[in-house]
């Protein structure tokens, strides 16, 4: 069997073919073969690169991002909750 070879595309590439389907009056089936990309490529790159119409509404990717982050802080949160606990325990008999 022979393998196919993905053809890789610089990313300034990509966004300007976006930019194209995006502005152009043509089909994006017709800016693809124009540019001589598959259709369904033009298409996954217009998911990706496509800025949103409303500034406050994001992308998946900056929420699974903000999850992480979010995740990671509730982590030290929950330690320095915890270490807070011993000392206000350890103080609490060494006072009484």
């Amino acid at each position: 069997m022979s393998e196919i070879k993905q053809k890789s595309y610089p990313s300034e590439f990509k966004e300007s073919a976006v930019k194209l389907a995006n502005e152009s009056k043509q089909s994006i089936a017709q800016t693809a073969r124009g540019l001589g990309v598959n259709v369904n490529t033009l298409y996954t790159w217009i998911d990706k690169y496509s800025k949103p119409k409303d500034p406050a509404m994001r992308t998946d990717e900056h929420i699974y991002d903000e999850v992480k982050r979010l995740k990671k802080e509730l982590v030290r949160v929950t330690q320095e909750r915890d270490l807070l606990k011993k000392a206000a325990a350890y103080f609490a008999k060494d006072s009484g």
